[in-house]
């Protein structure tokens, strides 16, 4: 099986990799297992010096790692670069934290001593989506890593060259051999993988039907899995918000990694009183932003990942389009290489349309009007996702009661929607379940043990 790398700018074949064949899969699995044994009786202290290495190296070598993502994803450097830096953060907060997330905890029973300990599992299956082909993978390695697990990536096929340089980051950092791997196969491989006794648990980060597909094998094998899916944020603007800050943070958060990112707003929900004022100020900001080379500082829209997905995108519109909304800016495809998608603001959307009513990924923003906030709340919740939302309010304590009733994993009020090493993050209905980040997100993949002493 030959994996192949392509530019999403030019089209153009960046590499080819051989695929890992069952011979080379179970090699790897069972170094895996191996080092299981000894990495889970490590010293915190020695898994964070590792660790901490690898983030300084993340660092130093920044702008490298960050063409890498742009050349193979198309993300616009400077977000890579970003991207990078956030890989380094998380690494730091675990290496910092993990010991006391996990720290032995007593409990008063009737026995002498009673406690409860966190152990890791084993061997964790990541497989991973190539839109933060980095970020996703550092945001489970880092806590999984720490608790005392191995892990074995199945990262998305058309990013093996950022898979390949994580690997080789944490061999360099003093990682163990099996310790970390990068395994080139497919989905289907991947699956039947799930099932063999050495894989303790399995995460994953992308569509519904990749959810699925692993949380049945996961299912089927009693295993632990932790899954973060697609999403369909609601961005809602009440009657005080601030119009100015709503509107550049909606076409931030509707067009950063070329709108490309699970917890992206992707329907924008005014009430009457502003509709009109928020749509004019989101049609301004999402026009003064340029698309382009993601190699060029200046850009702030890349390609998308692939042909398919632009091609996906645009049906979208034009589906909204014919069900009666209207479109106010972009929804053509540009002539020319590359696959790129102009920033598209569509207004008149309803909640049936299909833009409302599915996930678009990429740099498309309806905008949908509702009376007042019973309706805004009503608007947001009816869809088949439950990840983030946004409010923008100028009045903290109703939009935190306003929060309570949105069916989400995150909401953030007066700010765009983004994870945090600090906070758990995951959703709920078909947005996946389980956490990532956090303390939360650490014990996701800890046996939780009491200890009973009489």
């Amino acid at each position: 099986m030959q994996i192949v790398s392509r530019s999403p700018a030019t089209g153009q074949t960046l590499a080819s990799y051989d695929g890992h064949g069952p011979g080379e899969m179970e090699q790897r699995l069972a170094a895996a297992a191996l080092a299981f044994q000894t990495w889970r009786r490590s010293r915190f202290f020695d898994r964070a010096v590792v660790l901490g290495r690898a983030a300084e190296f993340l660092r130093h070598d920044a702008n490298n790692h960050a063409r890498l993502i742009a050349n193979e994803m198309g993300k616009p450097i400077c977000q890579a670069r970003a991207e990078v830096e956030k890989c380094a953060t998380v690494l730091d907060f675990y290496c910092e934290h993990a010991q006391g997330f996990l720290a032995q905890k007593q409990v008063e029973t009737e026995a002498r001593r009673s406690f409860v300990r966190c152990d890791p599992l084993g061997p964790v299956l990541a497989v991973m989506p190539w839109n933060f082909p980095y970020w996703q993978v550092f945001r489970f390695a880092a806590p999984a890593l720490m608790a005392g697990n191995v892990g074995l990536l199945k990262h998305s096929s058309n990013v093996p060259g950022c898979a390949l340089a994580i690997e080789r980051l944490l061999l360099k950092a003093g990682l163990p051999h099996g310790v970390f791997q990068t395994l080139l196969i497919s989905g289907s491989q991947a699956e039947t993988l799930i099932a063999d006794p050495r894989i303790a648990a399995v995460t994953l980060t992308g569509s519904e039907t990749a959810g699925m597909a692993v949380g049945s094998a996961a299912g089927r094998a009693l295993k632990k899995s932790v899954l973060e899916l697609g999403g369909s944020d609601p961005f809602i603007v009440l009657g005080d918000a601030d119009l100015d800050a709503a509107a550049r943070t909606a076409a931030l958060s509707r067009t950063i990694n070329s709108g490309q990112s699970c917890i992206a707003a992707k329907r924008f929900i005014a009430v009457d009183s502003v509709h009109d004022e928020f749509v004019r100020k989101l049609e301004a900001a999402l026009a003064s932003l340029k698309m382009g080379d993601p190699l060029e500082e200046a850009t702030d829209i890349g390609p998308l990942a692939r042909a398919d997905l632009r091609q996906e995108l645009h049906d979208q519109v034009e589906r909204t389009v014919a069900e009666g909304a209207r479109l106010e800016l972009g929804g053509q495809i540009p002539q020319g290489p590359g696959n790129f998608y102009p920033p598209t603001l569509l207004t008149r959307v309803e909640p049936h349309m299909a833009a409302a009513r599915e996930e678009t990924f990429g740099p498309v923003a309806p905008v949908l009007r509702v009376k007042d906030e019973a309706e805004a709340i009503d608007v947001a919740n009816a869809t088949r996702f439950g990840l983030g939302a946004t409010i923008f309010s100028a009045s903290g304590s109703r939009a935190a009661e306003l929060a309570s009733h949105l069916d989400v994993g995150t909401v953030f009020v007066n700010g765009m929607v983004k994870s945090d090493p600090r906070l758990p993050f995951g959703g709920v209905k078909l947005s996946g379940y389980g956490r990532e980040l956090g303390e939360e997100g650490l014990k996701e993949f800890v046996n939780i043990k009491s200890v009973w002493m009489g």
